[in-house]
């Protein structure tokens, strides 16, 4: 069984490295595949990108161990999740919103930590206390009753986020190159992408480009991302999530505008 461990914990600190320890401690010859720790910490809009932009490539039956996490030691609930292909154990804060549309959940069950996680709990740190057990069950092939009790799907907290297959949408997140990705998914290519005032013509890669130019294309996620060749377009352009970016054939477009 394979543990996919998505956080926001970073590696300059032991965090990351000590959940790892308890889901081997716990659950012996568990493989742990580190998806990524140095997403924005508490950024659960980009935390949800990413692992929208994970599931399909994960095996199926795997457990996703997903911990960012800015309410914990609150009430917020934590939970286990049974999707059409995976298992997930995270907080019920949203996080799922985006992969729910991949891996439509099937089942939850809210996480009780005595039934499952002998010892103290820290306030602060659940994903020692809480997740990694739980996770660690599940890769044992433990009934997932065990942990908690169980949950309607239809009641587990959602962003105000989703794909969208039309041609209005917005940014969604920055990644570290600065490049925008949006939450438009087409159906067909698109001669153009507006964003911020500007017609940004869209092409297969980077190279279609001069360097320093605007350019759109659709990423490996299936998602349409907008890049400045060998620059940052969250910097050039002085973006925000949630800017609104459209999709248009040539017979719409304005003339377009120069870079700054």
């Amino acid at each position: 069984m394979t543990v996919y461990f998505l956080s926001d914990f970073g590696t300059a600190d032991v965090f990351a490295g000590v959940v790892r320890a308890v889901l081997v401690r716990r659950a012996p010859g568990v493989r742990v595949v580190d998806l990524a720790h140095d997403l924005p910490p508490g950024d659960l809009r980009h935390a949800a990108l990413q692992l929208y932009a994970a599931v399909p490539h994960l095996a199926e039956g795997g457990v996703v161990l997903a911990v960012v996490d800015p309410g914990v030691g609150s009430d917020r609930r934590a939970l286990a999740v049974r999707g059409e292909r995976l298992w997930y154990v995270l907080p019920d804060n949203g996080l799922l919103t985006l992969a729910a549309e991949l891996d439509p959940p099937r089942a939850a069950w809210a996480l009780e930590p005595r039934r499952f996680a002998p010892g103290p709990v820290s306030p602060t740190f659940h994903g020692r206390d809480l997740f990694a057990p739980a996770a660690a069950h599940l890769a044992l092939g433990q009934p997932p009753d065990a942990l908690g009790p169980r949950l309607d799907v239809g009641e587990l907290v959602r962003l105000p986020l989703a794909t969208a297959a039309g041609r209005e949408g917005e940014v969604i997140a920055f990644d570290r190159f600065g490049n925008a990705i949006s939450n438009l998914r087409p159906s067909q290519r698109p001669e153009a992408v507006h964003l911020a005032g500007r017609r940004i013509p869209f092409r297969t890669t980077f190279a279609d480009v001069p360097e320093g130019e605007a350019v759109a294309y659709l990423g490996s996620s299936g998602l349409v991302e907008i890049a400045i060749r060998g620059g940052s377009l969250r910097e050039k352009f002085k973006l925000f999530e949630g800017a609104a970016v459209s999709l248009h054939g040539p017979e719409e477009e304005p003339p377009p505008l120069e870079l700054d």
